[in-house]
């Protein structure tokens, strides 16, 4: 499967040059998006939807998506932020994690560790059960009868939002806003403090939303976070960043807490993938802009095995069931009503 996968890393002839260096965006996911749907036009069959030749399409995206995201960055860098232009073909025996760093990188260097964790990142992201969003979007859309690349730009689409595929942003954007205003980051009291005035709307973005805890499926604990967390220390560790791990841990010890006072319940909320996610990539030296985008370098994964599921046990296309909870009302006729 390796080997399937390493020939057909590279990008068809042109694509490079006419799709991505030619209409970059500041966006990854938007730009991600358009390449999927670009990619129907280099298909000789994409409208085939046999089992057989959704498998090959499947196998082509899963290769070629950390291309697409890491060509995407550079592009984006060297047009709007004015760097350098670092374009290297993707070598077919690397794997997914070394072949994203190689490409990523000015000088495309990484350790063996490295790839080792951010592999651990894009499996345990790759896919955790039919009832995400995104994965949804998937089933939907196949459902139509449309092709695969219509598909999973749809799921592209879905993973975007910050509720989603954005998640892990916005924990990092609260834990920096954390960082700046709790004085002592090993004082239970005040970080439990900080984290009801995010609660209460009065502190970060004023959702009410402690992000990175809590999930619908995940209620005990979720597992990926839980992995995770152990490289994340060990990351921190070699990184000198210990102190804003513990900061992570004592957030994610207090949260729960927190979170039953507020609602005054005594709930099980544990801390989601999402929780050390960013904290990880960041260590990695990963630019925040690319998060989301990895996250769909392994999620496409998922998306594709959704995708096939639907054609070999769909056969009816997904509509939403509405019911109409209006009072029933008399006719007025245009000219009577006021």
């Amino acid at each position: 499967f390796n080997e399937m996968l390493g020939s057909q890393r590279k990008l068809p002839d042109g694509f490079l040059e006419d799709v991505i260096l030619a209409f970059p965006s500041q966006d990854l996911m938007n730009m991600l998006g358009r390449y999927v749907l670009a990619m129907y036009s280099f298909d000789d069959e994409p409208d085939d939807l046999s089992v057989k030749n959704n498998i090959m399409q499947s196998v082509l995206l899963i290769a070629t998506f950390p291309s697409f995201v890491s060509y995407g960055y550079q592009a984006k860098e060297y047009n709007y932020n004015n760097k350098t232009l670092h374009i290297r073909n993707p070598l077919p025996e690397l794997s997914t994690a070394e072949n994203i760093l190689r490409l990523i990188r000015s000088d495309g260097q990484y350790s063996k560790e490295e790839a080792r964790i951010l592999d651990l990142f894009l499996v345990l992201h790759a896919e955790h059960g039919g009832g995400n969003n995104s994965a949804f979007a998937t089933h939907v859309v196949s459902s139509s009868g449309t092709d695969i690349y219509s598909a999973i730009t749809a799921a592209i689409g879905s993973l975007k939002g910050f509720r989603h595929g954005g998640a892990n942003l916005k924990v990092m954007g609260m834990m920096e806003e954390i960082k700046a205003n709790v004085k002592d980051w090993t004082d239970e009291n005040e970080v439990s403090e900080y984290l009801k005035k995010i609660l209460n709307k009065q502190a970060y973005d004023k959702s009410g939303l402690i992000y990175g805890i809590g999930h619908a499926v995940y209620t005990l604990s979720d597992p990926r976070a839980v992995i995770l967390k152990e490289y994340v220390k060990d990351l921190a560790q070699s990184t000198d960043r210990m102190a804003e791990f513990n900061l992570y841990d004592l957030v994610e010890r207090m949260s729960p807490i927190a979170l039953n006072e507020h609602k005054g319940n005594h709930k099980s909320v544990s801390a989601n993938v999402d929780f050390y996610s960013g904290f990880l990539l960041d260590m990695l030296g990963i630019p925040k802009e690319m998060f989301t985008p990895l996250f769909a370098v392994s999620r496409i994964v998922g998306w594709c095995g959704h995708r096939i599921e639907e054609l070999i046990n769909g056969g009816k296309i997904m509509r939403p069931a509405y019911k109409n909870v209006v009072t029933p009302q008399n006719y007025m006729k245009l000219d009577d009503r006021k």
